[in-house]
C-alpha cells in the first residue's frame, strides 16, 4: 500500500511539473512546408519536429504566401509541382517578398531544374524520395548560412495583381504604379498585413495616427475615398477596399 501510495504520488508530481521557462532561451527555428501532398506534409513535419525545428505547412502557393507574410518563417521548403500556382511561380512571388532561404524539394532533379531554381534564388535542392537524415541536414546548413533572420519588405497578393513595397513605400496594381501620400500608404499596408481580414477602425487609427477619435475616423473615411479612387483609375470594375458595415474595412485579395 505504501508504495502504491508513493508511486501515485511520483506519477502525479510528473503530471503537474512545469517548465523552467528561464531555461528557453532561444527560440527554435521555423520551417515553411509548402507541399500539395498531405502524406509528404506529414513525414516532412515529422523529420523536422524531431530535428528541433517547430514547423507549419501551406498546401498552395497563394497560401505559402499568405503565410509567408504573417508567420515569417526562418525558411521554406517548397515544392515545384503543385496545380493552379506551381513551385516556380510561388518562388517569385516569394523573392519579391523576402529573402528568406528557400529550399526546393522535388521529384524533378534534372539539372536544367536545378541550374534554373538557382537563377531564381533557390538555396539548396532535395530530392524526392529523400533521405531523413539529409533533409535535416541541409535545413542546417542554409540556416547558418542565412544567419540573422530574413525581414518581409514586400506584400504580394497575386489574386489581385497588387504589390506593397514597405520600405520604399511603393505600390503596383495591375502592373502600373500607383503614387500615394505617406498617410494613404500607411492606411493600405494596414489593411494589406491583416487581409484578408477586417480591419476596425480603432486599429487602423492607432497604427496610422497614435490615437482614435472622432476626427481620426473622419480621415479614414476619407483616405478610403482617395485609396479606391486611385485604384479604380486603373481598374474599375473591381473594389479592392471593401466597406464592412460598422466594423471596418478589409482588402480583397481576390
Amino acid at each position: 500500500m505504501v508504495i502504491t501510495s508513493v508511486n501515485n504520488a511520483i506519477h502525479q508530481t510528473r503530471e503537474v511539473i512545469g517548465v523552467d521557462l528561464d531555461q528557453m532561451t532561444e527560440e527554435r527555428p521555423c520551417v515553411l512546408i509548402v507541399e500539395d501532398d498531405p502524406d509528404t506534409t506529414f513525414i516532412l513535419k515529422h523529420i523536422l519536429r524531431n530535428g528541433g525545428f517547430n514547423v507549419l505547412s501551406a498546401s498552395s502557393g497563394a497560401e505559402a504566401i499568405r503565410k509567408t507574410s504573417e508567420i515569417k518563417p526562418h525558411l521554406i521548403l517548397l515544392d515545384l509541382m503543385m496545380p493552379e500556382m506551381d513551385g516556380w511561380e510561388t518562388l517569385e512571388y516569394l523573392r519579391q517578398m523576402t529573402n528568406t532561404p528557400v529550399i526546393v524539394v522535388s521529384a524533378m532533379g534534372t539539372k536544367d531544374d536545378i541550374v534554373k531554381g538557382l537563377h531564381l534564388g533557390v538555396d539548396d535542392y532535395i530530392a524526392k524520395p529523400f533521405y531523413n537524415a539529409e533533409v535535416v541536414a541541409r535545413v542546417q546548413a542554409v540556416l547558418r548560412r542565412a544567419g540573422n533572420r530574413a525581414e518581409i519588405s514586400r506584400l504580394v497578393f497575386p489574386g489581385i495583381n497588387l504589390a506593397l513595397d514597405l520600405v520604399n513605400q511603393e505600390v503596383i496594381y495591375q502592373d502600373k504604379s500607383i503614387e500615394l501620400t505617406p498617410k494613404e500608404f500607411a492606411v493600405l499596408a494596414v489593411l494589406a498585413k491583416a487581409a484578408p481580414s477586417v480591419v476596425n477602425y480603432q486599429t487602423i487609427a492607432s497604427n496610422v495616427w497614435g490615437i482614435v477619435s472622432d476626427d481620426t475616423y473622419r480621415r479614414i473615411k476619407y483616405l478610403i475615398y482617395l485609396l479606391r479612387q486611385k485604384f479604380d483609375s486603373i481598374d474599375p470594375a473591381n473594389n479592392l477596399i471593401i466597406n464592412v458595415d460598422r466594423l471596418g474595412y478589409k482588402l480583397r485579395t481576390e
